[in-house]
């Protein structure tokens, strides 16, 4: 079974939200540093030093200041954060022909030519390019490079923090391997290392061991293609377009919980105009809707419905998903998180048009044209003045879902 390119390459930015803000505001260098959510209620992500003194991912800000009292907490900006992301594919594409912006903050591409480009050995070209990275954005890297991605992540991994690893030898490879436990390979979360545990493979060297027909039989064709990964054969392809989503969903936490009429009808058009922003983004049209509704006091709640046809205009969306928020609220209970779904996706062009004469999306179309040349949400509906905090923080306008074009979210 061939690889299909000779050398992988992954490259993954060292604490990447903090050293973003490291870019802009040197001062935060060798202190801890935490990245606040959109309410600034937890950590999403930290620094290195921050990380020293036990504080995690996910943990409540009152939770981190106690752990690290001394740290600087800030508030996370994917806006300032896609700029050195795009600076950062930019310069990978300058060595590589082939690149798959995998994430944020991680890409995968074939590092075959980076001897040629960079002139020097593979090690050699690696540490040049991760030098060239580091001038360009000021952001520290990690590259792993390997016969496949799922070695060549595995590498970067354990060349962190800013580190380089060429991982090529099979011996090399197979010791390397051998005491990873598995669930450090993308792919095999707690479920999947269960059902590995039970016939006694825990590590990644238990796995490679392991017959690729019970692998099959465990974890099915994508576990099975894992086990060739190991093995240094590139099953997986380096991906330079994103593949069509199953569904986009726009939502989340809407802060402070409440029942106030108002402001939830306003995050439900905020949410709205998201989506329709996004799926215009993709060139989608969607089928269906679904409004899913979770409470203060416990429990949650949705609705879905067909469109009466598929669309991406806020004018046909925004009144089905004002319908299905009605039938799935509870009045009497705070509502702490909403969620837009759109599902049954096609691509605009390709979907079976109505019979019937309809009018193209004017309000969308003036708010597109402001938008892209002043930034976008730029213009809002009036029914969003009631979240105040949305129009006093620049940050509300931007998450990491609208960061487009990566192959992973």
């Amino acid at each position: 079974m061939p690889s299909r390119l000779n050398i992988i390459g992954h490259l993954d930015a060292d604490c990447f939200y903090a050293s973003a803000e490291r870019v802009r505001h040197p001062k935060l260098r060798n202190i801890p540093v935490g990245i606040l959510g959109n309410q600034g209620a937890c950590v999403i992500a930290k620094s290195y030093e921050m990380k020293a003194y036990g504080v995690k991912t996910g943990v409540p800000i009152w939770e981190a200041t106690k752990l690290c009292p001394h740290g600087v907490y800030v508030k996370r900006d994917f806006y300032w954060y896609e700029v050195l992301s795009r600076k950062m594919l930019e310069c990978v594409n300058s060595v590589s022909p082939t690149v798959e912006y995998y994430s944020i903050d991680e890409f995968f591409f074939d590092a075959s030519y980076l001897p040629q480009a960079l002139k020097g050995t593979i090690l050699e070209a690696a540490r040049a390019l991760q030098d060239l990275l580091l001038k360009q954005t000021g952001v520290p890297i990690s590259i792993g490079l390997s016969r496949s991605r799922t070695l060549a992540k595995l590498a970067s991994d354990h060349g962190k923090p800013f580190g380089c690893f060429v991982l090529l030898d099979p011996e090399e490879i197979a010791d390397f391997v051998e005491q990873i436990d598995v669930r450090e390979i993308t792919g095999i979360a707690n479920r999947s290392a269960m059902k590995l545990a039970a016939h006694g493979i825990k590590t990644c060297g238990d796995f490679r061991r392991a017959d690729a027909k019970l692998i099959n039989k465990l974890l099915t064709k994508t576990g099975e293609a894992l086990w060739w990964e190991l093995h240094g054969e590139a099953l997986t392809p380096i991906s330079t377009q994103r593949p069509m989503h199953k569904a986009i969903a726009r939502g989340g936490s809407i802060g402070e919980s409440t029942n106030d009429p108002d402001r939830l009808q306003a995050w439900l058009v905020r949410n709205v105009e998201r989506l329709v922003e996004a799926m215009h983004w993709h060139r989608y049209v969607t089928q269906r809707l679904t409004v899913s509704l979770s409470y203060k006091e416990g429990g949650h709640c949705s609705e879905r419905c067909k469109l009466p046809e598929a669309s991406n205009a806020s004018e046909l969306i925004l009144p089905v998903a004002k319908h299905l928020f009605e039938r799935c609220w509870l009045k009497q209970m705070r509502l702490s998180h909403m969620h837009i779904i759109a599902d049954e996706l096609q691509f605009l062009g390709a979907h079976q048009r109505s019979l019937f004469v309809t009018h193209p999306p004017r309000i969308d179309a003036i708010k597109r044209l402001v938008n892209d040349k002043f930034g976008r949400f730029t213009i809002r509906s009036g029914e969003t003045l009631p979240l105040t905090e949305i129009y006093l923080d620049d940050a509300h306008n931007y998450d990491i879902c609208d960061v487009y074009g990566k192959s992973c979210f």
